[in-house]
């Protein structure tokens, strides 16, 4: 059976931490920034953690078991 590609989408949006967990870029960021306060684009700027079940699935996106 051939290997699984890797979604070429997902790799560029999401990566894994030491302990396997899923992380993405929040958003909100690209643009209307000078509307925004400062204490929510310091906010917006973190990365956040997914959902274990959504995680699931994005890590058979990136390859990764």
């Amino acid at each position: 059976m051939p290997k699984q590609k890797t979604h070429s989408g997902a790799k560029k949006r999401f990566k894994t931490t030491g302990t396997g967990k899923v992380m993405k870029q929040s958003s909100g960021m690209r643009h209307n920034l000078e509307k925004k306060s400062s204490e929510l684009t310091r906010r917006l700027n973190r990365e956040q953690v997914l959902a274990p079940q959504d995680a699931k699935v994005i890590k058979k996106l990136i390859g990764e078991k």
